[in-house]
């Protein structure tokens, strides 16, 4: 069914939490992708990864020192030296190649192989060499400074799990057990359809009646923030055809509307997503970000994200980011980072409303910007995050504690 609001506004909205629960229940995570150990930090596991050899693969020193029978250096002390022959050295990825004898020693470092014979590592500095003959004075017990077979990682062991997002470490980790490529799940495909005959392209200079895109900008930022992947796009004039090729692509698993979406002349986008598949909900009760529509084209997400700046932004942040992280196999949750301040003055907001509002740290307390504005991007660059009403509060009074989801990751007071 059409779904045509041009000039008539909407007749009702619907409540946040009820879009994101379609979200959460539709949206799951994408099937998993060889990636290779080198660009595999930052992505999702798609399996479980399990060790098939041991790590070590053979015994090795864990500091520099004598490799003997730890037996032989059995009262040893400051004042009576145990004294055996260096018959050689052993160095990593270069072992001593003979068997260690009785009254022998073998020079080694840390990380070189054991050698055949020998079960400890006296440290170098209770050893003294001279003339080939090498003088300790502490004893060891056997298998002391050995690192053992298998000591860091066994032959079996499950070493990381599906789901878990790749760091540094774990790719350390992947390559010491011989992965050159692990299964990752696949990045979210995202398709920006900007529209408007008034724009620009990013990075021209504002002319007469006509703006800049920067929408676009902001979002593949928060895309590739979400570890989505932006596929190319242009601006494309209000021309019904054209903004419906584009949202049909099938190259996509996500379609970000940037404009066009409410309920102007000129806002074909909730009327062509109706014809194409479904539109689930347009018209949202939040502020800023009213105009928001959420849908679906086969499996593919379709989100008609408002023209203005920040309600650009808002509606990101709330549906879209959330969706793309789940696809991608992270987290819904927001992934900002938290801190809880008092209010420095009150912010009014309305019962039945969501409402996302933006506010500076000063002196420790969280100012609010403006709980209006929605086309002034400059608010959020004065802003060091936002606060989030829900809709059961009549807005928050001056000094009580508010939970500011800060854009950066650390916090700067203006």
């Amino acid at each position: 069914m059409k779904h045509d609001v041009r000039m008539r506004g909407f007749a009702e909205r619907v409540d946040v939490e009820v879009v994101e629960a379609f979200l959460a229940e539709h949206a799951r995570a994408l099937g998993g992708e060889p990636v290779a150990l080198l660009d595999c930090v930052g992505r999702v596991l798609a399996e479980d990864v399990t060790a098939e050899v041991d790590v070590p693969g053979f015994p090795r020193s864990a500091m520099d020192g004598y490799a003997i029978r730890g037996e032989q250096s059995f009262g040893a002390s400051a004042y009576d030296a145990i004294r055996l022959d260096v018959v050689g050295v052993s160095l990593p990825g270069n072992p001593y190649g003979s068997k260690l004898q009785a009254g022998q020693a073998v020079r080694i470092m840390t990380g070189a192989p054991i050698p055949d014979g020998a079960d400890a590592v006296v440290k170098a500095e209770v050893c003294e060499e001279e003339d080939g003959v090498v003088s300790i004075s502490e004893a060891v017990a056997p298998c002391k400074n050995v690192g053992a077979i298998g000591e860091d990682i066994a032959k079996g062991d499950a070493v990381l799990k599906a789901g878990r997002r790749l760091r540094p470490q774990d790719a350390g980790l992947l390559s010491s057990i011989g992965r050159a490529e692990v299964l990752c799940v696949r990045r979210p495909r995202v398709r920006l359809v900007v529209t408007g005959d008034e724009l620009l392209p990013a990075g021209s200079i504002p002319a007469g009646s006509q703006i800049v895109d920067s929408n676009s900008v902001v979002l593949r930022g928060l895309i590739g923030r979400d570890g989505g992947t932006s596929l190319p796009f242009e601006i494309l004039p209000d021309v019904p055809d054209e903004i419906r090729g584009a949202m049909a692509s099938e190259d996509a698993d996500v379609v970000l509307v940037s404009g066009g979406t409410s309920v102007g002349q000129e806002d074909h986008a909730p009327r062509l997503l109706s014809e194409l598949g479904e539109l689930a909900y347009h018209g949202i009760s939040m502020r800023p970000s009213s105009p928001t529509g959420i849908g679906r084209i086969g499996e593919r997400f379709v989100f008609l994200l408002p023209g203005n700046p920040v309600s650009c932004l808002a509606a990101y942040e709330f549906f879209a980011g959330p969706t793309i992280r789940a696809l991608g196999g992270r987290a819904r949750a927001w992934p900002h980072r938290r801190v809880t301040l008092p209010l420095a003055r009150k912010i009014v907001s309305e019962v039945g409303r969501t409402d996302y509002v933006r506010v500076a740290v000063e002196e420790g307390q969280a100012t609010p910007l403006a709980t209006a504005g929605a086309s002034i991007l400059s608010s959020t660059v004065r802003a060091a995050g936002a606060v989030v009403i829900p809709r059961e509060l009549e807005g928050i009074r001056e000094g009580a504690e508010v939970e500011v989801l800060l854009y950066d990751d650390e916090v700067a007071e203006a």
